[in-house]
Order: structure tokens, then C-alpha cells, then sequence
């Protein structure tokens, strides 16, 4: 083992690329037949104090251990852990991966005394900084707005994420990355529409709504017949939501205690509240049987464009009701 590596590390946290480029680093301080790969999922914490205690297969060199999804381990696989950092094998080091885990979970409390605990997690509401500090790893810059579109249309799966700026940051080429940019070469996939229609909606900004529905037609490029259907169910998917936010509010729960029923992260079901805030119990039913009359014109109960039946629904369900 090299002088400068512990016994034992433990790599965790949701921002699975900088996981898994730690681990790529540390694998790259040995020898590829000195390193072996074990899934904790079907392992113990004592079948990982065997494999390190065994002899490995060129006798007593340099050797890395690595289990993968330790955080499926429970407390006895930690104590067996920490019952052998007390005397770690010579010449072994130890490498613990896995997923959301904290510092002072069992296993992180286990491997602090005698290793490193390397745990990065993303934060909802830091996203747009991760995404930042992704497209620095790859020597290019990208506006704020650029990193905020590019949330909007992918999501917030950070493997996505990481493919994503890689290809912007090849396609930029030194370039700085614009919001226009993003528009011209990702492809949207989040689950829910995009931060910018749903925030003039809860705003009552009508105009904003508009040319935000405007701006996500044009850039997914398939044929409006089949974006704007998709459209509208993720939007009723949203004011769905936003309709049980504004009766859990009036319950007296808070945005915190309420995103786990919303089926979102606490930063989102914030923002929810944030919306639902503009508009009324009753708004909120009739903007959701809008938006039902809407599914049946575009499935053939209108003569109408799709495109101006649309319109005339953002409009109805945005702007404030008359007294």
C-alpha cells in the first residue's frame, strides 16, 4: 500500500460523478490485478473483513478492496468494520462506496478513526452550482442562466447532468456557454415543466406563461402534436400538486413536512407553497377542469390549432379571476 493511503475509505454522497471519479483515482494508485470489486448488496460486513484478510492473488503487495452500495449495510456489518480497522491488514486498503450516507452513520463513525470519510452530496436548491463547478472541471464556463436551462430540462439526475456539460463543454470549444446554447443542444426530459413556465404561473404572469409554452415548443423539436399533449400532463401533474400544496397549507403543515406527501424535495414543495399562495381553492379546481377541457379539444373535441388551444387555456388558468 502507498505511504500516503489510509487503511480504509469510505466514498458516499448523491453526487454520484465525483464518486465515482475519487474511486477512479484511488483505483488508479495500483495495479488493475491488484484491485478487486465486490457488491455489498450481496455481501456482509464481515465477508468484506475476509477479503481483505485474504491473501491476495500475487501474495503480499499492494491490494485495494472495494464495495460497491455499502449503504444497504446495517449496524452489524459496521461493528464487523470497525473490529477490523483496529488491526487492518498490511497492505491493503479498503474502499467503502456507496450512496446517501452520513458521517455519522454507524459506518461513517466506523471508518473515521482510522480513514477518510470523502461524502459529497447536492443540495435541490444548489444544483445550478454543481452544474457550475461541473463545466469548470472541463476547463469551459457557462452563464448562470445556462446552468439554470439546463437543470430545467434534464432534471436533476446528475449522471444526466454530467453528460450533458461534458457535451456542451466539447461543443463550446473555449466558448462561454449561453442559455441559447443549452436550448439548441439538449433535449428536455425533467419529469415536470420547466421552472420558468411554472414560476409565471404561480406568479399570474401571464405573458411570461406564454412565452415560456412558446420557447418549449421550439426547442424539443418533435412535432407540436405530440409535445403539447405531454405539455399539458405535466402541467396538470403540477397543479395537482399545487392544489393538494394549498390544502395542506391551510392545514397548518409546512412546506418541509409536506413534500414528502407531495412526492417531491423539500426546495420544490417551498417553491409550491410559494404559488399556491396567488390563488384561490376554487382557481385552483377550476384551473385543473381547464385544463381537462383542454385534453379533450386536443384529442378531437376542437376544430382549433392546438397551438391557440393551448394559448387561450394558459391564459385562463393564469390570469386572476374576475370579482
Amino acid at each position: 500500500m502507498p505511504d500516503d493511503l489510509k487503511p480504509v475509505y469510505l466514498i458516499a454522497g448523491g453526487d454520484r460523478p465525483k464518486v465515482d471519479r475519487a474511486v477512479a483515482r484511488l483505483r488508479g494508485r495500483f495495479d488493475s490485478d491488484a484491485v478487486e470489486l465486490h457488491d455489498a448488496a450481496e455481501a456482509t460486513g464481515e465477508d468484506a473483513v475476509a477479503a481483505c484478510n485474504a491473501l491476495g492473488l500475487f501474495g503480499s503487495g499492494a491490494r485495494l478492496v472495494v464495495f460497491e452500495n455499502v449503504e444497504a449495510w446495517k449496524a452489524p456489518d459496521a461493528k464487523s468494520i470497525a473490529e477490523y480497522l483496529k488491526s487492518p491488514a498490511p497492505g491493503t486498503t479498503l474502499a467503502l462506496v456507496g450512496g446517501e450516507l452520513k458521517k455519522d452513520s454507524p459506518l461513517g463513525k466506523a471508518v473515521a478513526a482510522t480513514g477518510d470519510l470523502l461524502i459529497w452530496d447536492v443540495q435541490t436548491r444548489a444544483i445550478h452550482k454543481w452544474i457550475a463547478d461541473q463545466f469548470a472541471v472541463h476547463g469551459a464556463k457557462a452563464e448562470a442562466g445556462a446552468c439554470r436551462r439546463l437543470a430545467e430540462l434534464v432534471g436533476d439526475d446528475l449522471y444526466e447532468l454530467a453528460g450533458e456539460v461534458e457535451k456542451l463543454a466539447t461543443w463550446a470549444d473555449g466558448e462561454e456557454i449561453t442559455d441559447a446554447n443549452v436550448d439548441l443542444l439538449v433535449a428536455p426530459r425533467a419529469g415536470s415543466p420547466p421552472w420558468n413556465l411554472t414560476d409565471a404561473w404561480g406568479a399570474r404572469d401571464v405573458g411570461g406563461v406564454l412565452r415560456a409554452a412558446e420557447r418549449m415548443l421550439d426547442r424539443t423539436g418533435d412535432p407540436v402534436s405530440r409535445t403539447i399533449p405531454r405539455l399539458v400532463a405535466s402541467l396538470t401533474n403540477h397543479l395537482r400538486r399545487a392544489r393538494q400544496a394549498h390544502r395542506l397549507e391551510a392545514a397548518g403543515v409546512s412546506s418541509a413536512e409536506a413534500a414528502s406527501k407531495l412526492g417531491v424535495k423539500p426546495f420544490p414543495a417551498q417553491k409550491l407553497y410559494a404559488q399556491v399562495r396567488n390563488f384561490s381553492a376554487g382557481e385552483l379546481d377550476a384551473a385543473l377542469i381547464r385544463l381537462a377541457a383542454l385534453d379533450h379539444a386536443l384529442k378531437g373535441g376542437s376544430r382549433l390549432a392546438n397551438e391557440l388551444e393551448l394559448e387561450r387555456a394558459l391564459v385562463e388558468i393564469t390570469e386572476p379571476r374576475a370579482a
